[in-house]
């Protein structure tokens, strides 16, 4: 199901480059000296190597090229669109995720969390699946979760310190910074990522939210924060039908913290933050005046 609908939205593939033409890109860049690191413990920022990747936004934008995404030059409102819609099309269908490989797509049993996850096509690093279902309609998660400034998500994730729309392309479609406070005994320093948004409405009351990393000209690296990329990802609030008071709640997580983090820490921390999103989140819609 979940497959087809994401092709249903896609007109490009910009994010299914080989792990060959990664690296051979990643050789004819070079690497500048590390910056100073922004807070934290034993966390540094990685050299600034292949920083810039697709800019976007205003007028003269330069081209930047690098080993992270995929170069948009001055980028068009049309290609953000294809950007936009290539992300979506990028997430796995549900049964692909699971472990071992094969399955059938079901809610998990309320007040539980099955997290699992797989190497990355996309970068050296893992993808994260979260499955769980939410004592709460799709709308009141919806509101919970949604993109937007100004939103509840800063009130209750405590991954999420802070969320700015940095540009508007259309009614589905932004560019958003997010900024995380440090964590994990603050061994991993406070982070930003800037992403193109992706929100859709399906027939069955299905509602996508999806992102991926880009760059743009109107937010550069801030002093204080080591820049992390999300690779395509994303959160399904499905319908469970015949129980309109609960939602099933489907999450993808590819994300690069950047930095000198040991892959210890990166594994280790992921799997508890996925499972601590699912937890706050359930409190969240029956605290929060909705």
């Amino acid at each position: 199901m979940y497959l087809a609908l994401l092709r249903a939205v896609r007109t490009t593939t910009l994010f299914q480059a080989s792990s060959s033409r990664r690296a051979a890109r990643r050789q004819r860049l070079g690497a500048g000296p590390p910056r100073a690191e922004p807070g934290g413990r034993g966390d540094r920022p990685a050299p600034q190597r292949g920083l810039a990747r697709t800019e976007l936004g205003g007028g003269k934008g330069r081209e930047l090229r690098g080993a992270r995404g995929a170069s948009l030059g001055r980028a068009p409102p049309g290609e953000r669109r294809r950007l936009a819609a290539s992300l979506a099309a990028a997430l796995p269908s549900p049964p692909r995720c699971r472990a071992g490989g094969g399955g059938s797509a079901r809610a998990a049993p309320q007040g539980e969390v099955a997290v699992s996850w797989r190497p990355s096509a996309e970068f050296a690093g893992n993808m994260y699946r979260g499955e769980g279902t939410v004592p709460a309609s799709p709308a009141d998660v919806w509101e919970c979760i949604r993109p937007a400034a100004g939103g509840l998500r800063t009130r209750w994730d405590r991954n999420v310190k802070d969320f700015e729309v940095i540009e508007t392309v259309s009614d589905t479609i932004s560019v958003c910074r997010t900024t995380t406070p440090s964590a994990f005994m603050r061994i991993i320093s406070p982070r930003e990522f800037v992403d193109v948004v992706l929100t859709k409405q399906y027939e069955d009351g299905t509602m996508l939210s999806a992102a991926t990393n880009v760059e743009h000209a109107l937010c550069p690296p801030q002093a204080h924060f080591v820049r992390g990329f999300n690779y395509p990802c994303g959160c399904f609030c499905i319908p469970i039908p015949g129980e309109s008071d609960k939602t099933q709640l489907l999450s993808f997580f590819q994300t690069d913290l950047g930095g000198y983090l040991p892959q210890t820490v990166v594994e280790s921390f992921f799997p508890a933050s996925i499972a601590g999103f699912y937890s706050n989140l359930t409190k969240a819609v029956k605290t929060l005046k909705l």
